[in-house]
């Protein structure tokens, strides 16, 4: 049974009570393995939407996944609303695990955890997708220039077609870490996280209808609301609940509701049929409840190092399961196979390849990466260096 961890007197930074320095030396909490079950939890929903939401691509399973499996399609087409989730974790762990690092060691955490797994995923999918004869119909083959260039994971502002389209997702998150990366640069305290929250609400608000594209594109106001409320929910963790987090996490939830609508019509064209609002509506509000409640401790509970790998092997599932398995299910449906053995096939070896490339790719490249950055000669000199003769 759960147990409630009752609230704390809520601390602030910088005030003659608790200094910003005292409340950076705070220790070290223990890991929350709730958030790596959540991590997992969020992309298996976004990998049934697209293996069994998606009705664009009937060439896939041989008829559309509605007609061939009627109930299983009922709930993956709302399988989507995993990114809204991963959008909250997000606000939540960049704003946790940044707390207290300099500006440098922020821009080493993010591609140190970024790059490595994608960029075996980018090559994976690139494979399958100029070799394997079962790939989606109208799929480009990707070429060496478009390769590269996804390499750096600004394909989509560089106007690339990307090797896989779920990678539209990273172009969000980098987004938001660069808007996050003001505040690590001024310190992250109470004040400055929470005034961060609040400019960027109101200025995602106000551009949504100003005919501005660039300060759209920079303030995402579809999908603020969740890494603000995310943020928020982080600070009520650190800090204890009062009522202007509180407020802010409901005010961004109602924020969000109206984003969805948007968001809603889009998804619509890849399950080509109506949604329901109150069903995305309804599990957005759950979703918020969800990480609220573990912001307020109620899932300390939760515990197991399995999780920790399930945590790990999430986010090379997510960047591996679109086109990949897209052509599995294609070989499949061409082989007679079931379709329910085949989805139970088709995740076996997604997750076999994502802990494959967890193990082997990611693990070693970000040591690298980390040596690398870490490095001496990669420091900014503080005074131009001299110049060289001859």
């Amino acid at each position: 049974m759960s147990t409630v961890v009752p609230s704390l007197p809520p601390l602030r930074e910088g005030t003659p009570d608790v200094p910003a320095q005292a409340a950076n030396s705070a220790p070290r909490r223990p890991r929350l393995y709730v958030l790596d079950a959540l991590r997992l939890i969020a992309a298996l929903m976004v990998v049934g939407f697209h293996w069994t939401g998606v009705n664009q691509y009937p060439e896939v399973w041989k008829q559309q996944p509605q007609k061939l499996m009627p109930t299983v399609h009922a709930f993956g087409a709302y399988g989507w609303l995993g990114v809204q989730l991963f959008f909250l974790i997000s606000g939540f762990v960049i704003c946790m695990s940044c707390w207290g690092k300099t500006p440098r060691q922020y821009f080493t955490s993010r591609v140190v955890r970024l790059f490595p797994a994608y960029w075996g995923a980018v090559v994976i999918t690139a494979l399958v997708v100029n070799f394997a004869t079962t790939v989606r119909h109208g799929r480009h083959h990707v070429t060496p220039s478009g390769l590269l260039t996804n390499l750096t994971m600004l394909q989509q502002p560089l106007g690339v077609e990307e090797v896989d389209a779920v990678y539209w997702t990273l172009w969000v998150e980098l987004r938001f870490y660069l808007l996050f990366a003001v505040v690590v640069a001024m310190g992250l305290t109470y004040r400055r996280v929470l005034s961060f929250c609040g400019i960027w609400m109101i200025a995602a608000v106000l551009v949504d209808k100003a005919d501005v594209p660039f300060l759209k594109m920079l303030l995402m106001p579809e999908y603020a609301p969740f890494f603000i409320a995310g943020v928020a929910m982080y600070l009520i963790y650190r800090f204890g609940r009062d009522w202007l987090l509180l407020g802010t996490v409901g005010f961004s939830w109602l924020v969000a509701q109206h984003m969805l609508l948007g968001t809603k019509e889009s998804y619509e064209y890849g399950v080509q049929h109506p949604l329901h609002w109150y069903v995305i509506a309804g599990f957005s509000l759950f979703a918020f409840a969800l990480m609220l409640a573990v912001s307020t401790g109620v899932f300390n509970w939760v515990q197991g190092k399995w999780l920790t790998v399930a945590g790990a092997l999430t986010y090379p599932v997510y960047l591996l399961h679109q086109e990949v398995g897209f052509a599995m299910i294609r070989w499949g449906r061409d082989h007679g196979i079931a379709p329910f053995a085949l989805l139970a096939m088709c995740l076996a070896v997604i997750l076999l390849l994502a802990w494959l490339v967890h193990r082997f790719v990611e693990r070693p490249l970000s040591g690298v990466l980390k040596r690398l950055l870490d490095g001496a000669r990669l420091t900014l000199p503080k005074a131009d260096p001299p110049v060289r003769r001859g």
